[in-house]
């Protein structure tokens, strides 16, 4: 056999091992595959879409039941009816009865016994669609610490919160009981929100200084009435 003859015959061998190898390893990748699936790290899978943002809850006024069968009617507080609310029982001073542009409300001052004179508003309004019931919005008004500031036209900045003017007008207003305002009258007021939902509202008799409160909705359904006597 000639030096040629053999190393063709050596290099054929050769290339038939380095085949034969790789053949063997790529028949043992194949195994591992199933068990690296089952036993190892999941594969993995392109991440899902953000859940779309939930629906921003409903107004505290659109509560389950019917308002003076399920629960008091708070369009029938009276003066001198005493109420609870988030366990605080007040006593209703007074009323003022107001009306704007068609628009009817009536506000309740409370004294809750602690040096503390607080409102509370009670008005029907129309749902977020033409074709929505009324419904009935009740906001507990807080008196702003902050003295002597008056409404602007612009966004303003009260204890570090931004507030933007939503609207403002002049009511005129009828007075019941103590609500230490003239009997019959003009109101200005102006109304604010901030990004969060927060309320700010500004009044004052005409003639006289501005005063602010903060709201803070309430379900018709969370307030309780006992009746004077």
């Amino acid at each position: 056999m000639t030096p040629e003859v053999v190393v063709i015959l050596g290099l054929s061998v050769l290339t038939a091992l380095l085949l034969l190898g790789a053949f063997l390893a790529t028949a043992r990748q194949d195994r591992r595959a199933p068990e690296a699936v089952s036993g190892g790290e999941p594969p993995r899978t392109p991440p899902e879409a953000a859940p779309p943002r939930a629906r921003s809850a409903p107004r505290a006024a659109e509560t389950a039941g019917h308002v003076g069968i399920d629960y008091p009617d708070p369009r029938t507080i009276k003066v001198g009816d005493t109420i609870g609310y988030q366990g605080v029982r007040a006593r209703v001073l007074g009323a003022l009865h107001l009306s704007w542009q068609g628009t009817e409300w009536t506000e309740y001052l409370l004294d809750e016994g602690v040096r503390r004179h607080r409102w509370l508003s009670v008005e029907t309004r129309p749902g977020r669609a033409a074709a929505d019931a009324l419904h009935l919005e009740v906001l507990l008004w807080t008196p702003v610490p902050d003295e002597g500031m008056i409404p602007a036209k612009t966004m303003i900045i009260v204890e570090g919160v931004e507030f933007f003017p939503e609207g403002r007008g002049t009511a005129a207003f009828r007075g019941e009981g103590h609500t230490g305002m003239p009997e019959r009258g003009l109101l200005d007021f102006a109304g604010y929100r901030a990004a969060d939902g927060r309320l700010l509202s500004f009044e004052r008799v005409q003639g006289e200084g501005w005063s602010s409160c903060y709201a803070q909705p309430l379900p018709p359904g969370s307030i309780t009435i006992h009746r004077k006597g």
